[in-house]
């Protein structure tokens, strides 16, 4: 008999960046800005609002978990056989913040999706600090 494990996995990404919450947040809501570093969307930081993400692969459809302005912003993330949750928390840190991103709810037959989501973020990351170095 073969037993299957529930527990699911995350993957989190956490950075300090020289910028302060209000700024962050603002890549992380206006829609320009995220297609700047994630992806084409018609996100509103609006409670309930469901959303699409899309790109050249594909989209993801999302639907707003959590907005607590410049702390934190929740949203699922559903595409091909993934439900996962999308969590970012930002905490004043010295003259910065500290940015928090966590995926979770992989089971553990999606390894490539864990695989993938691993490496996605840290290319978003890099793109969103980007975006913010060029943003007033």
């Amino acid at each position: 008999m073969t037993e299957i494990s529930n527990e699911t996995r995350s993957v989190i990404v956490e950075r300090e960046i020289p910028f302060p919450p209000e700024k962050i947040w603002r890549a992380l809501t206006q829609p320009h800005l995220i297609a700047d570093w994630l992806m084409k969307n018609d996100f509103v930081p609006v409670v309930d609002h469901r959303f699409k993400l899309s790109a050249d692969w594909g989209s993801v459809d999302c639907q707003v978990l959590e907005v607590e302005p410049n702390k934190t912003l929740s949203y699922t993330w559903a595409a091909y056989d993934l439900e996962s949750v999308v969590t970012w928390t930002l905490t004043p840190k010295g003259a910065g913040t500290q940015l928090r991103m966590e995926q979770s709810g992989f089971r553990p037959d999606q390894r490539q999706a864990y695989g993938g989501a691993k490496n996605g973020w840290q290319q978003f990351f890099a793109k969103l600090e980007q975006v913010l170095t060029r943003i007033e």
